[in-house]
Protein backbone atom coordinates (compact mmCIF):
# COMPACT_ATOMS: atom_id res chain seq x y z
CA UNK A 1 0.00 0.00 0.00
CA UNK A 2 1.18 3.74 -0.99
CA UNK A 3 2.64 5.17 2.00
CA UNK A 4 1.32 8.70 2.78
CA UNK A 5 3.88 11.58 2.26
CA UNK A 6 3.41 15.05 4.00
CA UNK A 7 4.88 18.31 3.77
CA UNK A 8 5.94 20.34 6.89
CA UNK A 9 7.11 23.85 5.76
CA UNK A 10 8.06 25.87 8.68
CA UNK A 11 11.33 28.26 9.17
CA UNK A 12 11.28 27.15 12.77
CA UNK A 13 13.06 24.03 12.50
CA UNK A 14 12.14 23.09 16.54
CA UNK A 15 8.62 23.02 15.12
CA UNK A 16 8.79 21.08 12.09
CA UNK A 17 11.22 18.32 14.02
CA UNK A 18 8.04 18.36 16.10
CA UNK A 19 5.57 17.71 13.94
CA UNK A 20 7.28 15.51 12.09
CA UNK A 21 8.04 13.13 15.26
CA UNK A 22 4.43 13.37 15.92
CA UNK A 23 3.55 11.99 12.51
CA UNK A 24 6.02 9.48 11.70
CA UNK A 25 4.32 7.70 15.42
CA UNK A 26 1.22 7.72 13.06
CA UNK A 27 3.07 5.88 9.99
CA UNK A 28 2.93 9.13 7.87
CA UNK A 29 5.71 9.54 5.60
CA UNK A 30 7.49 13.56 6.35
CA UNK A 31 9.40 15.92 3.93
CA UNK A 32 10.34 19.12 5.65
CA UNK A 33 11.21 22.58 3.73
CA UNK A 34 12.11 25.85 5.71
CA UNK A 35 10.98 28.15 3.16
CA UNK A 36 8.37 29.11 0.68
CA UNK A 37 10.45 28.19 -2.41
CA UNK A 38 11.85 25.07 -1.09
CA UNK A 39 8.17 24.26 0.26
CA UNK A 40 7.07 24.70 -3.51
CA UNK A 41 9.66 22.30 -5.33
CA UNK A 42 8.87 19.22 -3.02
CA UNK A 43 5.07 19.36 -3.99
CA UNK A 44 6.64 19.79 -7.66
CA UNK A 45 9.18 16.71 -7.76
CA UNK A 46 7.48 14.27 -5.14
CA UNK A 47 4.04 12.95 -3.99
CA UNK A 48 2.57 14.68 -1.95
CA UNK A 49 -1.00 13.95 0.07
CA UNK A 50 -1.17 16.90 2.73
CA UNK A 51 1.08 20.11 3.59
CA UNK A 52 0.83 21.89 6.49
CA UNK A 53 2.21 25.26 5.55
CA UNK A 54 3.27 27.92 7.84
CA UNK A 55 1.98 31.12 6.74
CA UNK A 56 5.17 33.64 7.57
CA UNK A 57 8.12 32.38 5.75
CA UNK A 58 11.39 33.30 4.27
CA UNK A 59 11.12 33.65 0.52
CA UNK A 60 7.76 33.21 -0.48
CA UNK A 61 4.62 33.19 2.58
CA UNK A 62 2.11 30.35 2.76
CA UNK A 63 -0.54 31.89 0.90
CA UNK A 64 1.65 32.25 -2.12
CA UNK A 65 2.84 28.82 -1.99
CA UNK A 66 -0.86 27.52 -1.65
CA UNK A 67 -1.24 29.43 -4.95
CA UNK A 68 1.46 28.08 -6.39
CA UNK A 69 -0.14 24.46 -5.20
CA UNK A 70 -3.49 24.82 -6.25
CA UNK A 71 -2.67 25.80 -9.69
CA UNK A 72 -1.54 22.69 -10.35
CA UNK A 73 -2.47 19.71 -7.22
CA UNK A 74 -5.45 18.78 -5.33
CA UNK A 75 -4.10 17.63 -2.00
CA UNK A 76 -5.44 19.07 1.61
CA UNK A 77 -3.39 21.98 2.93
CA UNK A 78 -3.67 23.18 6.67
CA UNK A 79 -2.24 26.55 7.65
CA UNK A 80 -0.05 26.90 11.16
CA UNK A 81 0.55 30.10 12.05
CA UNK A 82 0.93 32.30 14.94
CA UNK A 83 -1.86 35.08 13.13
CA UNK A 84 -4.29 34.33 15.42
CA UNK A 85 -7.43 36.23 14.77
CA UNK A 86 -10.64 35.81 13.39
CA UNK A 87 -9.77 37.99 10.64
CA UNK A 88 -6.41 35.90 10.24
CA UNK A 89 -8.07 32.50 10.18
CA UNK A 90 -10.83 33.29 7.59
CA UNK A 91 -8.22 34.87 5.60
CA UNK A 92 -6.17 31.79 5.36
CA UNK A 93 -9.47 29.79 4.79
CA UNK A 94 -10.25 32.17 2.05
CA UNK A 95 -6.86 32.37 0.51
CA UNK A 96 -6.84 28.46 -0.47
CA UNK A 97 -6.72 26.07 3.20
CA UNK A 98 -8.19 23.52 4.26
CA UNK A 99 -7.77 23.90 7.67
CA UNK A 100 -6.06 26.72 10.12
CA UNK A 101 -4.10 25.78 12.98
CA UNK A 102 -2.96 28.74 15.72
CA UNK A 103 0.57 28.40 17.47
CA UNK A 104 1.24 27.71 20.42
CA UNK A 105 -0.79 24.11 18.95
CA UNK A 106 -1.17 19.93 20.56
CA UNK A 107 0.42 18.05 18.14
CA UNK A 108 -2.09 15.76 19.30
CA UNK A 109 -4.61 17.87 17.84
CA UNK A 110 -2.48 18.82 14.45
CA UNK A 111 -2.56 14.97 14.03
CA UNK A 112 -6.22 14.72 14.60
CA UNK A 113 -6.61 17.22 12.09
CA UNK A 114 -4.26 15.71 9.22
CA UNK A 115 -6.26 12.32 9.73
CA UNK A 116 -9.67 14.26 9.26
CA UNK A 117 -8.28 16.25 6.38
CA UNK A 118 -6.90 12.73 4.65
CA UNK A 119 -9.99 10.86 5.16
CA UNK A 120 -11.90 13.82 3.70
CA UNK A 121 -9.41 13.65 0.36
CA UNK A 122 -9.56 10.01 0.23
CA UNK A 123 -13.48 9.85 0.15
CA UNK A 124 -13.30 13.00 -2.24
CA UNK A 125 -11.05 11.13 -4.57
CA UNK A 126 -12.66 7.60 -4.24
CA UNK A 127 -16.08 9.61 -5.62
CA UNK A 128 -14.51 11.39 -7.98
CA UNK A 129 -13.33 8.22 -9.98
CA UNK A 130 -17.03 6.35 -9.46
CA UNK A 131 -17.95 9.40 -11.28
CA UNK A 132 -15.41 9.42 -13.96
CA UNK A 133 -16.44 5.42 -14.47
CA UNK A 134 -19.70 7.12 -14.87
CA UNK A 135 -21.65 5.96 -18.58
CA UNK A 136 -23.56 9.19 -20.30
CA UNK A 137 -25.56 9.04 -23.55
CA UNK A 138 -29.11 10.67 -24.31
CA UNK A 139 -29.56 12.35 -21.58
CA UNK A 140 -28.98 9.88 -19.32
CA UNK A 141 -26.01 8.89 -16.78
CA UNK A 142 -25.33 5.33 -15.04
CA UNK A 143 -22.95 5.46 -12.04
CA UNK A 144 -21.66 2.14 -11.70
CA UNK A 145 -20.38 2.34 -8.22
CA UNK A 146 -23.82 3.42 -6.96
CA UNK A 147 -25.69 1.60 -8.98
CA UNK A 148 -27.88 4.22 -10.02
CA UNK A 149 -29.32 6.20 -12.88
CA UNK A 150 -30.81 9.24 -13.79
CA UNK A 151 -32.70 10.18 -17.13
CA UNK A 152 -32.63 14.04 -17.46
CA UNK A 153 -31.50 14.34 -14.09
CA UNK A 154 -34.10 12.18 -12.78
CA UNK A 155 -33.06 9.20 -10.60
CA UNK A 156 -35.12 6.12 -12.73
CA UNK A 157 -35.79 3.05 -9.94
CA UNK A 158 -34.24 -0.07 -11.35
CA UNK A 159 -34.31 -3.80 -10.43
CA UNK A 160 -31.26 -5.23 -10.11
CA UNK A 161 -31.55 -7.42 -13.39
CA UNK A 162 -32.56 -4.17 -15.33
CA UNK A 163 -29.46 -2.40 -14.42
CA UNK A 164 -27.55 -5.32 -15.14
CA UNK A 165 -28.57 -5.15 -18.58
CA UNK A 166 -28.54 -1.26 -19.23
CA UNK A 167 -25.30 -1.15 -17.87
CA UNK A 168 -24.35 -3.80 -20.55
CA UNK A 169 -25.59 -2.53 -23.38
CA UNK A 170 -24.84 1.04 -22.34
CA UNK A 171 -20.86 0.04 -21.98
CA UNK A 172 -20.82 -1.25 -25.63
CA UNK A 173 -22.71 1.52 -27.93
CA UNK A 174 -24.19 0.79 -31.09
CA UNK A 175 -22.62 -2.96 -30.02
CA UNK A 176 -25.54 -5.87 -31.04
CA UNK A 177 -26.27 -7.82 -28.05
CA UNK A 178 -28.05 -11.43 -29.08
CA UNK A 179 -30.66 -12.06 -26.34
CA UNK A 180 -28.39 -15.56 -25.46
CA UNK A 181 -25.52 -13.09 -24.98
CA UNK A 182 -27.35 -10.58 -22.73
CA UNK A 183 -29.12 -13.86 -20.55
CA UNK A 184 -25.73 -15.72 -20.27
CA UNK A 185 -23.90 -12.30 -19.29
CA UNK A 186 -26.70 -10.97 -16.80
CA UNK A 187 -27.77 -14.18 -14.99
CA UNK A 188 -24.82 -15.90 -15.65
CA UNK A 189 -26.48 -19.16 -16.79
CA UNK A 190 -27.24 -21.01 -20.14
CA UNK A 191 -29.68 -20.24 -22.59
CA UNK A 192 -32.22 -22.13 -23.06
CA UNK A 193 -34.70 -21.73 -26.22
CA UNK A 194 -37.51 -19.91 -26.04
CA UNK A 195 -37.25 -17.97 -22.85
CA UNK A 196 -38.82 -14.41 -22.92
CA UNK A 197 -37.08 -13.48 -19.63
CA UNK A 198 -34.89 -11.15 -21.18
CA UNK A 199 -37.54 -9.52 -23.79
CA UNK A 200 -39.61 -8.77 -20.41
CA UNK A 201 -37.18 -7.10 -18.44
CA UNK A 202 -36.32 -5.08 -21.77
CA UNK A 203 -40.02 -4.22 -22.43
CA UNK A 204 -40.26 -2.57 -18.42
CA UNK A 205 -37.18 -1.51 -18.53
CA UNK A 206 -37.74 0.93 -21.58
CA UNK A 207 -41.07 1.64 -19.81
CA UNK A 208 -39.16 3.12 -16.91
CA UNK A 209 -36.72 5.45 -19.09
CA UNK A 210 -39.60 6.63 -20.58
CA UNK A 211 -39.22 4.95 -24.44
CA UNK A 212 -43.16 5.73 -25.00
CA UNK A 213 -42.81 9.83 -24.36
CA UNK A 214 -38.94 10.51 -25.28
CA UNK A 215 -37.92 10.54 -29.05
CA UNK A 216 -35.00 9.24 -28.34
CA UNK A 217 -34.81 5.39 -28.31
CA UNK A 218 -32.22 4.51 -26.03
CA UNK A 219 -33.01 0.51 -26.58
CA UNK A 220 -32.61 -0.23 -30.36
CA UNK A 221 -34.56 -3.93 -31.62
CA UNK A 222 -32.14 -5.16 -34.25
CA UNK A 223 -34.88 -7.56 -35.84
CA UNK A 224 -34.01 -10.89 -36.17
CA UNK A 225 -31.02 -10.17 -34.07
CA UNK A 226 -30.91 -8.82 -30.87
CA UNK A 227 -30.73 -5.28 -28.99
CA UNK A 228 -28.02 -2.38 -29.08
CA UNK A 229 -27.99 0.64 -27.37
CA UNK A 230 -28.37 3.92 -29.24
CA UNK A 231 -27.14 6.85 -27.01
Amino acid sequence: MKSITILIADDEAEIADLIELHLEKEGYRCIKAFDGQEAVSVVQTHSIDLAILDIMMPKLDGYEVTRQIREQYHLPIIFLSAKVTDLDKITGLIRGADDYVTKPFNPMELVARVNAQLRRSTQFNQSTQANKLALEAGGMIIYPEERTVFLYDKPIELTPKEFDILYLLASYPKKVFRVENIFQQVWGDAYYEGSNTVMVHIRTLRKKLGEDIHKNKLIKTVWGVGYTFNG
